[in-house]
């Protein structure tokens, strides 16, 4: 396995490796960049094939953190961890103790959340081992899953986007297409609902769909259909990668603005968008609700929904200023939350 020459295309600080024999833990913890604050990343449980899968995939995802504080105003830096196994039938309270204990050795330089396959309460069993955790559940005296808070920012970017292309950004009234029910496009639907947006749904678990339609007034349509849709705003919130060469050419929106990480399958999907006259927002940008959430937590100030909501607004400010660098620069969005996220960086460094 070839480690340094991935750490050194994207400058990586440091990547370490954890085992235990007894309860089994494969982990690996990736800090990408800490010129902002120590990394703050969530923990990922995936039965990876291989380790150098699971490796390429914490440092992707440690960088893409760094990106996602640094644009969205967050003072923490970039980083993440991944456990290799199955997290329904491998994951178990000493498990999480080790991954913990692996944690605490790095005295502060990086901060555990929840990701895919770990929740609330897992954050609640590794602060049994370590103090460097966020997202512990409310039972527990944490701040809880920061779903409701990511879905209030993914709205914030919507009414941003509907700003720049229809001159109001009002949801009210507008058709609004979401893609993926879970813990943060169902509570999406619900804040565009309460506005008065006419909703389209797409959701594989039939009964979250049926939810959907009798309480939101929800149209469904097939997980494939949705791209088909013509709505205002189309909004992935389930898989990345669904913006792609076979289902960008189907999309009949204004915008996309979605909670789904990686939602671009390649960068130059961003700029074809563009071509199309479809503006998107930068997931790791509209999205980064949680993570403000997060860093409340962290820093130890008020975690109540009023008092998030009032600083998770910035990302409709932080969008509309990556649409205008956009423009002014001639590149696409997505190019132009990177040079935002590059230049704060640069600026503290």
């Amino acid at each position: 396995m070839r480690v340094f020459q991935p750490m050194g295309e994207h400058n990586y600080e440091k990547v370490v490796f954890c085992n235990d024999s007894d309860s089994g833990l494969r982990a690996i913890i990736a800090i990408h960049d800490t010129t902002l604050g120590p990394a703050l990343g969530g923990i990922r449980m995936l039965p990876y094939a291989t380790e150098e899968e699971a490796l390429y995939d914490v440092l992707r995802l440690a960088r893409g953190m760094t990106y996602k504080a640094a644009v969205s105003g967050v003072d923490l830096g970039g980083g993440k961890s991944v456990i290799i196994g199955d997290s329904r039938s491998g994951k178990n309270p000493a498990l999480l103790r080790a991954m913990g204990r692996c944690i605490d050795t790095m005295a502060g330089e990086y901060i555990a959340g929840q990701d895919i396959g770990t929740n609330s309460h897992d954050m609640a069993v590794i602060r049994g081992a370590t103090r460097h955790v966020a997202c512990v559940n409310e039972s527990a005296g944490g701040a809880g899953d920061p779903s409701r808070t990511t879905a209030y920012g993914v709205s914030c970017g919507i009414r941003a986007v509907l700003k720049t292309t229809n001159g109001s950004d009002s949801i009210g009234g507008r058709h609004i297409a979401i893609q993926g029910l879970g813990n943060v496009g169902f509570a999406l639907a619900r804040f565009c609902h309460e506005a008065g947006a006419r909703l389209t749904v797409s959701e594989i678990y039939e009964p979250l769909a049926a939810k959907a339609a009798r309480e939101l007034d929800a149209e469904v349509v097939g997980a494939d259909d949705i791209y088909d849709v013509e709505c205002d705003v189309f909004s992935p919130n389930s898989i990345g990668g669904v913006i792609n060469d076979e289902t960008l050419p189907r999309l009949r929106c204004r915008a996309v603005v979605g909670g789904a990480n990686n939602i671009l399958a390649e960068p130059r999907h961003g700029d074809e968008l563009t071509r199309r006259g479809i503006t998107y927002a930068p997931d790791y940008l509209v999205n980064s609700g949680g993570l403000i959430r997060c860093q409340e937590e962290v820093f130890g100030r008020p975690t109540e929904d009023f008092t998030i909501y009032s600083k998770v607004t910035q990302i409709y400010d932080r969008t509309l200023q990556v649409i205008q660098r956009a423009e002014e620069l001639g590149i696409g969005t997505a190019a132009a939350a990177d040079w935002m996220a590059e230049e704060r960086i640069a600026a503290a460094g």
